[in-house]
């Protein structure tokens, strides 16, 4: 699994379709939808992390895309 895609097809076995309109909105809600995934023990640790280390990249690609600074 290594791209946003795959974490979709993930969400996808469990009926959750994430589509709120901006690429960056939509990681954050699939960050979220994981969480709740994860804590309900749905999906198993490895799945889980390698999911989450995929959207922080992704999220940190859209930030600098966006020229959003944390600061």
């Amino acid at each position: 699994m290594r791209t946003l895609y795959d974490v979709q097809q993930v969400l996808k076995q469990f009926g959750i379709y994430v589509y709120v309109g901006k690429r960056i909105w939509d990681i954050e809600l699939m960050a979220l939808e994981l969480d709740r995934l994860y804590h309900e023990q749905v999906i198993d640790q490895p799945t889980f992390i390698t999911c989450k280390l995929v959207l922080n990249r992704e999220h940190e690609l859209e930030k600098k895309k966006a020229g959003i600074i944390d600061g």
